[in-house]
C-alpha cells in the first residue's frame, strides 16, 4: 500500500506569468543513498517567488537563479522553490522518521540524495523551519556586512531577509540596531523582535553599517545617505529585470562609502576555508530554535489551495513576511 501511495505526489507549477495550477508527478522509489520524504510545511519566499511567478528573471539570469531541485525552465513552466520541510519515509534506515529541511519546490513528496535532506534539530519545530533558507540568506549577508560588536547598524526594508538580518545583528554584543521600514505596522514586528524601529524620516544617520532589503530604487537612496564616513552599505534585494536608480553623487564619494552585494550562492570569501554550504545551512538551522522568530509568519494556507494562495502572496505589496503553506501530512508531526 505504502508503495502505491509513494507511486505519485503533487507539485505546484508556474505555467505561465501570474498563474500557477498542481500538477500530478511520477514518484520512483528512492534508490541507493536517496530519501523520500513526505512534506509537512512549506515555505513561499515572497520577493524572489514573486519575482519567478510574474516571470520577471531576465533571461542573463535563468542559470544562476535556478533552484536546487527546479524542473522546467525560465520563465515557465517550471517547478520552483526552495522552503521544504518534511519527514523521511523510505530510503536511508538511519533517517527514517526525522523531520528534515530540503531545499525542494512545493510538492507533496519527493525523492532526494541524503546529501539533499537536512534534519532539523530537536527544539526547533516543523512549522518554524520553513524559515531555515531566508536565515540562512540572513546570515550569509550578516558575515558579507562584517557586522562587529558595537557597530551601528540600519537594516533598510523590513521584509522577510531584512527583519532577519536585523534579529541577527541585535544579537552581536553592543550593536545598536535601526530597523526602517515606510509601512509603520512593522514596528510590532521589529519590537517582537527586540529591534528599534525607525520611519524613514526618523533613521539615524553616519552609521558603520547599512544593510539594504527594500528591494526599491528608493530604498536604496535611503541606505546610501545614512552610512557615515567609508561605512559598508550591503545591498541584499534582489531585483530580476527591474532597472535601479542609485544617486551616486551626493556624498556617496565624499563619504568614500563602499557599496558591495550580498547573495548567498556563494560563502564569504574570508568563510570558505572552513564553512560549507551544508555547515552554513545547519546553522541557521539551529538559529531557528527561538519561538520569537515566529512573528516571522505572516500566513498559512492549505497547499490545495496554492494556485490561488501565490496570485495573492505574490501581488501584496508588503503585508506578508513567509507564507506557510501546511500539507496534509501535517497532523503526523509534532515538532
Amino acid at each position: 500500500m505504502l508503495e502505491q501511495m509513494a507511486a505519485t505526489a503533487r507539485a505546484f507549477w508556474t505555467v505561465a506569468p501570474g498563474r500557477g495550477e498542481l500538477r500530478d508527478e511520477a514518484l520512483a522509489a528512492p534508490g541507493d543513498g536517496e530519501v523520500e520524504v513526505e512534506t509537512v510545511f512549506s515555505g513561499i519566499s515572497r520577493g524572489t517567488e514573486s519575482t519567478v511567478f510574474h516571470g520577471r528573471v531576465p533571461p542573463e539570469e535563468y542559470q544562476r537563479m535556478r533552484a536546487p531541485f527546479q524542473a522546467g525552465d525560465f520563465p515557465g513552466p517550471l517547478k520552483y522553490g526552495y522552503s521544504s520541510v518534511g519527514r523521511v519515509v523510505a530510503g536511508a534506515p538511519e533517517l527514517t522518521g526525522k523531520t528534515v529541511f530540503a531545499l525542494y519546490p512545493h510538492q507533496t513528496r519527493y525523492v532526494v540524495p541524503v546529501s539533499a535532506v537536512h534534519v532539523v534539530p530537536d527544539g526547533v519545530p516543523a512549522a518554524r523551519a520553513v524559515l531555515a533558507a531566508n536565515m540562512e540568506t540572513a546570515l550569509n549577508g550578516a558575515w558579507d556586512a562584517g557586522v562587529a560588536a558595537g557597530d551601528r547598524v540600519t537594516v533598510v526594508g523590513a521584509g522577510t531577509i531584512g527583519c532577519l538580518v536585523a534579529w541577527l545583528c541585535s544579537r552581536m554584543p553592543g550593536c545598536e540596531v535601526e530597523l526602517v521600514d515606510v509601512a509603520e505596522a512593522r514596528a510590532a514586528t521589529a519590537q517582537s523582535l527586540g529591534v528599534a524601529f525607525k520611519r524613514a524620516d526618523q533613521a539615524s544617520r553616519d552609521r558603520d553599517i547599512v544593510v539594504h532589503a527594500s528591494g526599491t530604487s528608493e530604498g536604496l537612496d535611503m541606505a546610501l545617505g545614512l552610512g557615515g564616513f567609508e561605512a559598508r552599505i550591503v545591498e541584499l534585494s534582489w531585483y530580476g529585470d527591474r532597472p535601479v536608480h542609485a544617486s551616486l553623487g551626493k556624498a556617496f564619494h565624499a563619504q568614500r562609502l563602499t557599496l558591495m552585494s550580498s547573495q548567498v550562492g556563494h560563502l564569504p570569501a574570508h568563510r570558505r576555508a572552513r564553512w560549507t554550504n551544508a555547515r552554513r545551512l545547519a546553522k541557521a538551522l539551529s538559529l531557528l530554535s527561538d519561538p520569537t522568530l515566529d512573528v516571522m509568519i505572516t500566513g498559512e494556507s492549505a497547499f490545495e489551495d496554492l494556485p490561488r494562495t501565490m496570485w495573492i502572496v505574490a501581488g501584496d505589496a508588503g503585508g506578508t513576511l513567509t507564507h506557510r503553506v501546511r500539507y496534509p501530512a501535517a497532523g503526523a508531526v509534532t515538532a
